[in-house]
C-alpha cells in the first residue's frame, strides 16, 4: 500500500522553485536481516574518509547534491562520491528491491516515514558514537530513532506555521499574533467579520495528509499518538478528542469551509479569500511568486497557538549507512560531513532545505530572512509520528476519518473511535 503528498519548497529570499513528490512507506514487515552487512559500526576513526561511495538522493536534493560532495571530496582526496539521483515516486520501491538483492548503496537519504520499515527489514546501520545529538533539534532527532536504536541523523526539516495576512489582521483589529486557541479562533472571526474574508482560515477538510494539519492541534491539547513502547495506539483518548473538537469546530462555525477548490490555497490568501492557512516554509515564496511586490511584506507568520503547547509537525528526510557498506567508516564520515553546521548552511544555500542542525540557522542566509527563524523556533518543540513499521496505513486510515468528521459531521469521539479500531487492527508492525 503507498501514499503520495507533495511537498513544496520556495523561501522567501529564494528565486528558485523546487517541487518533490513524496512516495511513502508500504506496508508488510520482514523479520530477515540482510545477510552481507558486516556488524554494526560503533565508533568512526580518525583520519580522512578513502575509498568509493555510493549514495541515493531523491529529488531535487539528488541533483544538487553532487555540487556539495565536491567539497566532500576536496577535504577528503582520497574518496571518490558517486550520487544517483533518484525520483521521488520511484524511491521507495527501488530501497525495498536493492534491500532484498542486497544491492544497496553505501548511503542515503531517506524520507523519515521510510525509517520503521527499514530498520523492521534490518537495512540499516546504527548510528554509532561521536554524532553531536543535542545539536539537532529534538523533534527530528526522534525521527532517527527505532525503539531504542538511533540509526542515522537528521539532515533537513520543515515544520509548520500558521500563515496571515498582516494587511488584512489590522484591518480586522489584530495587532499582535494569537498565542492561544481562543486566540486563533478570535481571529479567524475577525478576518470574516471584518476583513470581508470569505473564510477565517484555510484547514485541510480531510484528504490525504489532512491528519499533519490536525495533529499539530491534538500535540497541543497532550496528545500521543502511541504508546510509550511504541506497541499499542492510542488514538481514542480525551486528550485527541479535544485536539478533533477544537479543528471541527472551524467547520462547523463556518470559519473554515469544505467547498474551497484544492491547490487555490496561495490565490486565496493573495486575493483575501482567505487570509490563513497552515503551512511550511516553501509557500512563503509560493505565495511571493504568485503576489509581487505587493504581498511580500503583508506575509506573516506565527506559531502553532497552544493549548497546553505549541506543537507543529515536523519533516523533512534523514541521512542514514546500511549495514551492506563495504564502506562504512568512510560512509559515516559522510553522514558527519553533512550533519556539519557549515555544511548545513552551505546546503541551505543550494537547495533551500532547512538544516536540522539549530547552529547553522545563526549563519546570516537564514537569520536574515524575515520568516524563517519562527519556523526555527517552531522545531524546537515540533513532533513527528512514531516510526513504526505501518504508520502510512494508519495515517490513511485517519485521514479518512477527519474527513467524516469535517464533512459529515462524524463526531470527534467516533472519529477518535474509529481511527483506533482501524489503527488496532493494522498494528504498530512492531
Amino acid at each position: 500500500m503507498f501514499t503520495h503528498s507533495i511537498r513544496r519548497r520556495l523561501v522567501i529570499g529564494s528565486a528558485a522553485l523546487t517541487a518533490t513528490a513524496l512516495a511513502l512507506a508500504g506496508c508488510g514487515r520482514s523479520e530477515d536481516t540482510p545477510s552481507g552487512g558486516s556488524q554494526a559500526t560503533t565508533t568512526v576513526s580518525e583520519g580522512p574518509a578513502t575509498g568509493n561511495l555510493t549514495v541515493w538522493a531523491m529529488g531535487t536534493e539528488g541533483e544538487n547534491l553532487p555540487k556539495l560532495m565536491q567539497q566532500f571530496q576536496a577535504a577528503n582526496p582520497g574518496v571518490k562520491v558517486t550520487v544517483t539521483p533518484i525520483p521521488w515516486d520511484a524511491a521507495h520501491s527501488k530501497f525495498t528491491t536493492a534491500i532484498t538483492a542486497q544491492s544497496l548503496p553505501d548511503a542515503a537519504m531517506v524520507g523519515t516515514t521510510w525509517m520503521g520499515e527499514f530498520a523492521d527489514l534490518g537495512a540499516l546501520d546504527p548510528t554509532p558514537q561521536g554524532f553531536d545529538n543535542g545539536g539537532f533539534y529534538p523533534g527530528a532527532l526522534d525521527t532517527t530513532k527505532v525503539g531504542d536504536t538511533q540509526y542515522g541523523v537528521p539532515w533537513y526539516v520543515e515544520t509548520r506555521l500558521v500563515y496571515y495576512r498582516k494587511d488584512l489582521a489590522a484591518k480586522a483589529g489584530i495587532t499582535t499574533p494569537p498565542t492561544d486557541w481562543d486566540g486563533l479562533k478570535a481571529m479567524a472571526k475577525a478576518m470574516k467579520e471584518k476583513a470581508g474574508a470569505k473564510y477565517g482560515i484555510n484547514l485541510q477538510p480531510g484528504g490525504t495528509g489532512s491528519w499533519q494539519t490536525v495533529m499539530p492541534f491534538a500535540w497541543s491539547a497532550g496528545a500521543n499518538l502511541t504508546t510509550d513502547d511504541e506497541k499499542e495506539f492510542t488514538f481514542d483518548t480525551p486528550e485527541m478528542q479535544e485536539g478533533l473538537k477544537y479543528y471541527q469546530s472551524f467547520f462547523t462555525e463556518k470559519l473554515a469551509g469544505t467547498d474551497l477548490p484544492p491547490n487555490q490555497t496561495e490565490a486565496q490568501f493573495v486575493s483575501g479569500q482567505v487570509p490563513m492557512f497552515i503551512s511550511g516554509p516553501w509557500m512563503a515564496g509560493s505565495v511571493a511568486k504568485l503576489g509581487g511586490d505587493a504581498i511580500k511584506p503583508n506575509i506573516g507568520v506565527f506559531e502553532i497557538p497552544k493549548n497546553k503547547t505549541s506543537t507543529s509537525f515536523v519533516g523533512g528526510s534523514n541521512f542514514v549507512v546500511f549495514k551492506t557498506s563495504k564502506n562504512k567508516d568512510s560512509a559515516w564520515k559522510l553522514v558527519k560531513f553533512l550533519s556539519d553546521a557549515k555544511t548545513q548552511a552551505a546546503w541551505f544555500k543550494m537547495s533551500s532545505d532547512l538544516p536540522a542542525v539549530k547552529s547553522a540557522w545563526q549563519d546570516p542566509s537564514i537569520a536574515s530572512d524575515p520568516l524563517l527563524p519562527v519556523f526555527g523556533k517552531q522545531l524546537e518543540s515540533a513532533k513527528a509520528p512514531p516510526a513504526v513499521v505501518n504508520w502510512e496505513q494508519v495515517a490513511n486510515a485517519f485521514d479518512t476519518e477527519i474527513e467524516k468528521m469535517a464533512k459529515s459531521g462524524q463526531s470527534p469521539a467516533d472519529t477518535a473511535k474509529a481511527t483506533q479500531t482501524k489503527a488496532s487492527s493494522i498494528g504498530t508492525g512492531s
